[in-house]
């Protein structure tokens, strides 16, 4: 016997966010330890993603199940192409950020696991957990945990928020329209506004998020050492010790994308062919992939960082993202007019042009780099806005991108090195 409970479409990063929620609440209804609830809701968590960033949308379905005992179930289902190499995956013992990762991950954290692909198929992931024995379960029980899910206010306080704000804006628009000091005020609020929304979204989900589960993995770890299971003990700290690590490299993007306009930055004389040289020792690059320039970089009287962080974010993703045997990324420029055309190209998958539409929002990756904070692109977006410059990237979705800055030709001084 299975009996819905609650059924959530995972379309947006806030759908993640809500299925660990009713993950969390439903395994506390049925009696489970924080531990194990938390263990739940992180194996749900995980698996979401999965469908969020590979396939881009699917449902999550919460099920009390009666088969040789009862069970709380998270069905995870996306329509996507399916998972290659499944059989290759469940039989490894990986760790770290790495594709797959998040499969083995969760099939640890529950005490059931069942995964069926099929190529051009989609994806049906089961999790189920063990209800206490303790806990009596009947008809009305289910029927009104059922209606409680069904009349919980889906949009978070923030939104609240945010949603209040945007009115006051309208109604100061009404109040304001022909006053045209007034109106440049609003459009800077509207500007601040879109800004708090980007960054309370990342310490709301992204910074909160992993510390609660730290927080319920430590306890896990806590129980399991109780019970002298070193190894169940081992796999969590090995969990804490991933979500800590990438929690510290959101934290540094974040302080880097904080600072862009806030600060007054002298311009000085820029070879920028040492400048991308500079760049390149700082980035550890694997041995198949081959970066050149494409011809020698001009001097431009600039502010130096800006440009840095740029070519920074821009090769790193190249090399990130770079899926050849022998990849290659090519870095070049040209004079046009008054401002000078800086381009970094590789051989990577490409992007598609649903992709390019995305891919300079905060917070967006291309969903094939679990590392990836997705706010480098992000990074180069502000700075670009703030030289008044232009981005754009070229690419046929298949063979390889090419992203493409205009730069201001300020004072140029000799070329060459």
């Amino acid at each position: 016997m299975s009996k819905e409970i609650v059924k959530i479409r995972l379309q947006t990063e806030l759908d993640i966010v809500l299925a660990q929620r009713r993950a969390k609440q439903l395994t506390d209804f049925t009696g489970m330890n924080l531990a194990t609830q938390t263990k739940f809701a992180t194996a749900v968590s995980e698996i979401c993603r999965n469908v969020y960033e590979h396939v881009g949308e699917g449902y999550i379905q919460f099920n009390i199940v009666e088969e040789n005992g009862h069970f709380v179930e998270a069905l995870i289902v996306d329509y996507g192409r399916g998972i290659g190499h499944l059989d290759i995956i469940m039989s490894s013992n990986r760790s770290g950020y790495q594709k797959g990762s998040g499969i083995i991950n969760s099939r640890k954290l529950v005490d059931q696991f069942d995964i069926q692909s099929e190529s051009e198929k989609g994806t049906k992931v089961r999790l189920r957990n063990r209800i206490p024995s303790s806990v009596l379960l009947n008809a009305n029980q289910l029927k009104s945990w059922k209606e409680y899910f069904a009349i919980q206010e889906s949009v978070s306080p923030y939104e609240e928020m945010k949603n209040q704000n945007m009115g006051l804006i309208e109604m100061t628009e009404i109040l304001n329209h022909k006053n045209e000091e007034a109106e440049k005020q609003l459009q800077e609020i509207k500007r601040l506004n879109r800004e708090l929304d980007q960054f309370a979204y990342i310490v709301s989900h992204d910074l909160k998020s992993p510390l609660r589960n730290i927080e319920g993995l430590i306890e896990a770890m806590e129980e399991s050492l109780e019970e002298n299971d070193i190894q169940d003990a081992k796999h969590c700290l090995a969990f804490v010790k991933e979500r800590a690590l990438f929690m510290d490299r959101l934290i540094q993007d974040i302080l880097s994308y904080s600072k862009i306009g806030r600060q007054n930055i002298p311009k000085k004389e820029v070879n920028v062919h040492k400048l991308v040289e500079e760049v390149l020792a700082n980035i550890h690059t694997p041995a198949h992939v081959k970066v050149e320039f494409n011809q020698i970089l001009p001097s431009l009287y600039t502010e130096e960082i800006l440009l840095y962080q740029i070519f920074s974010n821009l090769i790193s993703n190249a090399i990130r993202y770079n899926d050849k045997a022998d990849g290659w990324i090519k870095i070049g420029g040209h004079n046009e007019n008054e401002h000078y055309v800086f381009s970094v190209e590789d051989n990577g998958p490409g992007i598609s042009e649903q992709a390019k539409k995305k891919i300079f929002q905060l917070f967006e990756t291309s969903g094939t780099q679990k590392d990836s904070s997705g706010i480098g692109l992000s990074i180069v977006q502000n700075i670009i806005r703030l030289k008044e410059a232009k981005l754009w990237v070229e690419s046929d979705g298949t063979s390889g991108s090419k992203f493409m800055f205009t730069w201001p030709y300020e004072q140029p001084v000799q070329l060459g090195l």
